[in-house]
């Protein structure tokens, strides 16, 4: 038994898995506006997505993780959760139903859609590097229909 290679396994961090906070699954659906981070982070850009969802819709954690901030910026109610692997998420425009220092499951619901058609959803590293949040998620699964609706397959 290598127990050297069987220690190092039990170092490496554990892999944070990722849900999309409209619906719960591991991959997007309704995207409204793409991520569109600028060259300087004081240009302007579009840091994060639109997901479309109806106002009142039920806004789920995109990961584990906890709490750090709930609050409202410029006129903006705003939660934010810190995840295992570094990166924070944020959720806006949503009324809250968890506070600061919360843990939170990945998929429980953390607020409610306040006001808007859509939520935009965040994702960073530290302090202020923006990456795209759709890049947590995994790719949808495509499957394609026969031409004409007949399998041409032989048995």
């Amino acid at each position: 038994m290598n127990t050297k290679a069987i220690a190092m396994v039990l170092m490496m961090p554990l892999l944070t898995a990722y849900v999309s906070p409209t619906t719960g699954k591991d991959y997007a659906s309704g995207v409204a506006r793409p991520f569109d981070k600028p060259a300087h982070n004081w240009n302007r850009g579009h840091r994060g997505v639109d997901l479309a969802a109806a106002p009142g819709a039920s806004i789920r954690a995109a990961a584990a993780g906890i709490v750090s901030y709930v609050g409202v910026i410029a006129g903006t109610p705003v939660i934010a959760i810190e995840h295992s692997d570094g990166i924070k998420t944020t959720y806006q425009p949503v009324h809250a139903l968890v506070k600061q220092g919360d843990q939170v499951a990945e998929g429980q619901v953390i607020g409610r859609l306040a006001g808007n058609e859509g939520l935009h959803w965040g994702a960073l590293i530290g302090k202020d590097d923006y990456i795209n949040p759709l890049s947590l998620l995994s790719l949808p699964t495509i499957r394609l229909k026969p031409v004409g609706g007949l399998d041409r397959r032989q048995p």
